[in-house]
């Protein structure tokens, strides 16, 4: 079976995103500060070198920069936003619909959350089983 592409426009993506940043529970959203949810199409070689990706048939799907809450001390203050950016193509790629996009999207911007409050890719992992 040949899986095409789910594409949707640059509004129906943001809209996605935009939808699960509202879906994250109270007692978490309330403690995000100083974080700013980004779209693009594809990470830039920058963003595939600060994900760890460094090689071919891996894909990033959403990447956290910033200070995570557990590191932040009294003198973050003024700092830049944190940047959580989440990648529209990978997600078209892998889509079967737009339903399954939408969850796809909703589970990154998790992950990416996960990052914000401390946790690594294995700590992530292990709260999913």
């Amino acid at each position: 079976m040949i899986h095409l592409m789910t594409r949707v426009s640059d509004d129906e993506f943001e809209e996605m995103v935009g939808w699960a940043v509202s879906a994250i529970p109270p007692q978490f959203a309330q403690r995000l500060d100083n974080v700013a949810f980004m779209t693009a199409d594809t990470p830039t070689s920058g963003q595939l070198r600060a994900g760890g990706i460094l090689h071919p048939g891996v894909t990033l799907l959403g990447l956290y920069e910033g200070i995570p809450l557990p590191k932040r001390s009294g003198g973050y203050n003024g700092a830049v936003p944190d940047i959580v950016t989440i990648f529209k193509r990978p997600h078209e790629a892998m889509a079967h619909d737009k339903a399954d996009l939408a969850r796809a999207v909703h589970e990154t911007v998790w992950h990416e959350v996960a990052h914000y409050f401390g946790l690594n890719h294995g700590q992530i992992r292990a709260l999913k089983t």
